[in-house]
């Protein structure tokens, strides 16, 4: 049985004299739990749930809080893989926490390149003929959508009560902790939780990384920002020739054809941004394979 630990602690006001404002702090729990099994499954199952109790091939324990600054550790615990995060680090162990640390750092608006991330363990565990479990890029970008409300809950203490300042979440256990590289603060919740639209369109080329089909969103990776954006097509956009634009782009992407015709696609859209202006989304209100003239 494998397991690894990940570690919630809220700095800051009166969560530094082991005082945190109850309701908040359940709520921010669920939250936590509810990413945590999401990110599990997806690893472990190579399938995304939408309820955290659907959970399978893992369990994930509580610890009780620590003194000092108010923490809370989750233990998740598998018999599929080896999991420990000691000084023996097993390679599924470190897909599962930077797949952790790249779901709440983009969904923060920190971006993570999949390729320096995840890819450059996959290529690790090939090289040295480790199994462990392939996530895309694709479904990582599904899973972050689907984990959006659950790391907004887990700000609760922040800005809600104020009981706390900030949140930190590491992995591993005592003196051997890794800190993700994004803490949840009043920054991190205007940007997850705030959205300004900006009507005016503007025009984009990028690659679709991922879609989904029943609710017409996905990402697209824009070179000129180097990042990929969240996208929506608007009810008007959803032609059979449109999503067939969009599809072939990802077909495209997946097998990394960059230079296929389709694969580089141009669109209309309005923006969303955050409070301080960082782009979140786009709305499409046209998207082709030409360059619009």
């Amino acid at each position: 049985m494998g397991s690894i630990n990940f570690t919630m602690s809220y700095e800051g006001a009166s969560s530094d004299r082991h005082r945190i404002d109850l309701y908040d702090v359940s709520t921010a729990l669920i939250g936590f739990q509810r990413s945590l099994a999401l990110t599990t499954h997806l690893l472990l199952n190579d399938e995304i749930i939408t309820q955290a109790p659907s959970l399978k091939n893992a369990k994930i324990f509580a610890i009780p809080p620590e003194a000092g600054s108010w923490k809370l550790t989750a233990v998740i615990s598998t018999a599929l893989y080896t999991l420990g995060t000691a000084q023996n680090n097993s390679p599924v162990g470190h897909v599962l926490y930077s797949l952790y640390d790249y779901v709440i750092s983009e969904s923060l608006g920190v971006h993570v390149d999949y390729n320096k991330s995840l890819g450059v363990l996959y290529k690790e565990a090939a090289a040295r003929k480790i199994d462990v479990p392939v996530v895309k890029e694709s479904q990582v970008d599904a899973l972050i959508e689907k984990c959006s409300n659950a790391i907004v809950e887990m700000h609760r203490p922040i800005v809600k009560s104020g009981s706390a300042t900030q949140c930190v979440i590491t992995c591993g256990q005592r003196n051997h902790e890794a800190p993700l590289r994004t803490a949840l603060n009043r920054k991190t919740y205007a940007y997850i939780h705030e959205t300004i639209e900006d009507r005016v369109p503007n025009v984009y080329e990028g690659r679709v990384s991922s879609y989904n089909t029943n609710t017409f969103k996905g990402r697209i990776y824009i070179p000129a920002l180097g990042r990929p954006v969240a996208f929506e097509l608007e009810p008007n956009t959803r032609s059979n020739r449109e999503v067939e634009v969009v599809a072939r782009s990802l077909f495209h992407s997946g097998l990394k054809q960059h230079q296929e015709p389709g694969s580089l696609i141009y669109i209309v859209a309005s923006q969303k941004t955050s409070k301080g202006g960082v782009l979140k989304s786009l709305m499409i209100s046209k998207v082709s394979d030409k360059p619009y003239s």
